[in-house]
């Protein structure tokens, strides 16, 4: 069987751009949140919204290098990714996984513990102990790693870890009704959407496989059914997905999804995502809540939650969700 495994060129790509590689195909990175949190400068909206501990944050994914899609908003090195199949591969234990993500972590924090403004405390909480919450997101998708499930139940046995989140793109929706089966949903699993029909999706997200669009609703399907926290996520692109139209139309995708928490986000113009898109496509925060209102008007099962302004992003919530905002424990 062969081993899956990053080849050598694609590692240092990824080192040069700051990440931590865990093994033959993890990555974990310091969310620039995590650094001015260290900082005393702010903290992620996660942190805001659901209590996430956002200084002792372990972002990472099992797959840095394997996606099914080419998202033209997505500011990771995605023209890196050339590979979306794990599945009859020798892949690493989830524990190596874990393992190394935390000592590459610890790696790189490493440098931020000589600032001077840093907040040490914090610094030490976060340098030291058990990272408390694991946002599975980085780059790639985590659901090709066959072991995504085991992973998560792995996370679970570490009585330090308060939150696991998972981002999907959807393209698997086989996996997460396996791993709904198993009982190893995380705490939060999101699906992230920009389209609201297949030919914008073909246009936006670019998947590699023929019946994305499909996927994509399988797994939007299957979010009333599963027995964890789930959000949709909705990145909002000015000139392409923002039209009163489109909104109306993705606005009844969610609506029967019922997901517990829709984010309206603003496409950030960063990273190599500028490559793509331009500056103007980035909507302001008061376009992305008009945007927001517009969603709710054909969104009845749903109210306005939260907001916030610096990272252009609007919280919705369904107003018949069994959870309570901040996460007591994973």
């Amino acid at each position: 069987m062969a081993r899956i495994a990053l080849d050598e060129k694609d590692r240092q790509l990824y080192e040069s751009a700051t990440y931590g590689i865990a093994g033959n195909h993890s990555g974990v990175q310091i969310c620039s949140w995590t650094k001015k949190a260290l900082r005393g400068k702010g903290v992620c909206y996660k942190q805001k919204f659901y209590g996430v501990d956002c200084y002792r944050c372990c972002q990472m994914s099992p797959s840095v290098a394997w996606c099914h899609q080419n998202c033209i908003f997505c500011w990771r090195p995605m023209e890196w990714m050339k590979k979306a199949e794990m599945d009859g591969a020798e892949v690493d234990a989830p524990q190596d996984i874990i393992g190394e993500c935390v000592k590459q972590r610890k790696r790189l924090l490493g440098g931020i513990g000589g600032a001077g403004d840093v907040d040490r405390r914090a610094f030490e909480h976060s340098f030291a102990e058990f990272p408390s919450h694991w946002a599975i997101s980085l780059s790639g998708e985590p659901t090709i790693y066959p072991k995504i499930g085991e992973l998560v139940k792995a996370l679970r046995g570490h009585k330090e870890v308060k939150s696991i989140f998972i981002v999907t793109n959807g393209q698997e929706p086989d996996r997460i009704k396996q791993i709904a089966k198993e009982g190893n949903l995380p705490t939060q699993l999101y699906v992230s959407i920009a389209a609201c029909d297949e030919a914008l999706f073909k246009k936006i997200n670019r998947s590699i496989c023929k019946d994305g669009w499909q996927r994509l609703n399988r797994t939007l399907g299957l979010l009333k059914k599963l027995d964890c926290r789930t959000v949709i996520r909705f990145t909002l692109i000015k000139g392409m997905n923002d039209s009163p139209g489109q909104l109306r139309q993705v606005a009844e995708i969610f609506e029967r999804s019922r997901s517990d928490f829709i984010e309206v986000k603003s496409y950030m113009h960063l990273g190599l995502s500028r490559k793509r898109l331009s500056r103007q496509n980035m909507p302001f925060h008061a376009e992305v809540r008009k945007s927001a209102a517009v969603l709710l008007e054909t969104m009845p099962s749903y109210r306005f939650e939260d907001e916030d302004e610096r990272s252009h992003i609007v919280l919705l919530k369904r107003k018949d969700s069994r959870h309570e905002n901040i996460i007591k424990k994973a």
